[in-house]
C-alpha cells in the first residue's frame, strides 16, 4: 500500500468513532493549552517589556547608583549606603574616555511635579529631568520640533525646557508651545522643543516628562539631591567590552575603590536588563511545562488504551486486510498515524484556543499581542513524539496478530 492509502484509511478509522476520538484529542488539547496559555501571555509581557526597555541606544551602557531591576529580595540597605554618583565624577570620566567612545552623557531626576501653563495644570506625577548634550543620542531621545540644548544652556543654567509629547497634549494643545512658558515649582521656563511620541507601556505613556539642562536642574532642586546617572555609547559593538572595562577601571578611581572592594555603582544596558526579566519568566516557563507535560502523559496514556481497545475491536478488519496481503508494517504505520494524528488535530485545537485566550488575557494588562512561535513548534513536536511513543505499542500489537486467529475473532 502506498503511504496516502495508509492514510486514508487512519484517517477514515478516527471519523468512524466521532465520540471516542473527541474525548482522546480532549486530553491532548488541555495539556497543550495549558502550556500555550502560558507561553502566550509571558511572550506579550516579555515583547511589551523589551520595547519599553529599549531606551539606550545600540552599543550604549548606563552607570548608576542602583540596580535596574529591584525585587523583595534584594538587600536595599547595601545601595542606600552606597555615594551618589555626582556631575563631577561624569567630567572627571569624561575628560578620561571621551576620545574612546562615540558619545556619553549624564541625566538625574525626579518625579511627582506639576507643570502648569496659564490655568491648566499636569497631575502630580510628571518627571523632570536635568541632562547633559550627550544624553539625547544616548536615550534615544529626538527633537519632534524645536531645538534640543546648546552649550550655552548647560554652561549657564538657563531656563529653558524640551517637553514629553504628553505634556503638550495636556497643556499646550491648541498653541504652537516653541517660545511659550511654563510653570513649574514656581520658576517660569522657555519651552524651546518638543521630543517624539514613545510607544505606550502596559498602557502608560512615557511622555510625561520635562526636560532641562542638567546645571539648570541643580539650581532648582540643588547638586545632592538625586544620584547622576552616566550613559556611554562605543564607537561600535566590536569595542563595547573594552570599553566597559575600561570605564569600570576610570570609575573605581575616581570612587577610590580598593584593589578588593566591590564596585559601588551598577553597569547595565538593554541586553543586561532582558536577561533579568528572562531570569524571572524563566522559572514560570519550566512550571507550565511541567504542568503540560503531566497533562500529555496522561493524554498519552489515554491514547494508547483508546488504541488497544480499537485493536481488540478491529481484529478481524486487521485479519482480512492480512489477508488480502497486507504486511505486517502496513498495520503497525497505519495504527502509529492513527496515534500521532490523534495528537496532531488535538494540539492544533490547543495551540489555537491558548494563542486566543492567551492574548485575550494579556490585553487586560495592555501587552502587546504575540504568537509564541517557537513553543507552537515545541508543542506540535512534543504532540508527534507523543504519539509516536504511547502509539507504538498498540500498533506493534495489530501488526502481529495472527491472520488465522484474527479471521476466527467475533
Amino acid at each position: 500500500m502506498k503511504f496516502t492509502q495508509v492514510f486514508s484509511v487512519s484517517f477514515q478509522s478516527i471519523l468512524t468513532n466521532k465520540l471516542r476520538t473527541a474525548l482522546t484529542v480532549l486530553g491532548v488539547v488541555v495539556g497543550i493549552f495549558s502550556i500555550i496559555v502560558v507561553m502566550t501571555i509571558v511572550t506579550m509581557l516579555q515583547n511589551t517589556i523589551e520595547e519599553g526597555f529599549q531606551f539606550l541606544n545600540k552599543n550604549t551602557f548606563q552607570i548608576q547608583k542602583w540596580p535596574a531591576i529591584q525585587t523583595g529580595g534584594m538587600d536595599m540597605t547595601k545601595y542606600r549606603n552606597r555615594k551618589d554618583i555626582t556631575l563631577e565624577e561624569f567630567n572627571r570620566l569624561e575628560a578620561l574616555i571621551k576620545n574612546d567612545v562615540k558619545n556619553m552623557g549624564a541625566y538625574q531626576g525626579n518625579g511627582n511635579r506639576v507643570i502648569k501653563y496659564g490655568n491648566r495644570e499636569t497631575n502630580p506625577n510628571t518627571y523632570v529631568v536635568g541632562v547633559t548634550l550627550g544624553v539625547y543620542p544616548s536615550l534615544n531621545l529626538e527633537i519632534d520640533y524645536g531645538r534640543e540644548f546648546r552649550n550655552s544652556d548647560i554652561k549657564y543654567s538657563t531656563d529653558v525646557c524640551v517637553l514629553g509629547n504628553y505634556i503638550v497634549d495636556k497643556l499646550l494643545y491648541d498653541v504652537d508651545p516653541i517660545g511659550k512658558y511654563i510653570k513649574m515649582d514656581g520658576k517660569k521656563l522657555r519651552v524651546i522643543g518638543v521630543l517624539k511620541k514613545k510607544p505606550d507601556f502596559f498602557g502608560q505613556t512615557l511622555d510625561n516628562y520635562i526636560v532641562l539642562p542638567i546645571t539648570t536642574f541643580q539650581v532648582m532642586y540643588g547638586k545632592r539631591s538625586e544620584s547622576v546617572d552616566i550613559t556611554v555609547m562605543s564607537k561600535s559593538a566590536e569595542e563595547y567590552a573594552d570599553v566597559i572595562e575600561s570605564t569600570v577601571g576610570y570609575m573605581r578611581t575616581i570612587r577610590k575603590l580598593g584593589p578588593n572592594a566591590e564596585n559601588d555603582f551598577e553597569i547595565f544596558s538593554n541586553e543586561s536588563l532582558m536577561t533579568q526579566v528572562n531570569d524571572i519568566t524563566g522559572p514560570i516557563k519550566i512550571g507550565a511545562l511541567a504542568i503540560s507535560l503531566i497533562a500529555l502523559l496522561a493524554a498519552g496514556v489515554g491514547i494508547m488504551n483508546i488504541m488497544l481497545v480499537s485493536v481488540t475491536e478491529r481484529t478481524k478488519e486487521i485479519g482480512i486486510r492480512k489477508a488480502v496481503g497486507a504486511r505486517k508494517s502496513n498495520i503497525l504505520i497505519q495504527f502509529l498515524i492513527e496515534a500521532i494524528i490523534l495528537c496532531v488535530v488535538g494540539g492544533i485545537l490547543g495551540i489555537f484556543i491558548g494563542i486566543l485566550i492567551g492574548n485575550f488575557a494579556g490585553s487586560f494588562l495592555n501587552a502587546q499581542s504575540a504568537v509564541p512561535v517557537d513553543w507552537v513548534i515545541i508543542g506540535i513536536s512534543m504532540c508527534i513524539i507523543v504519539g509516536l511513543i504511547f502509539g507504538t505499542y498498540p500498533a506493534y500489537k495489530a501488526a502481529n496478530l495472527d491472520p488465522i486467529e484474527s479471521l476466527r475473532y467475533e
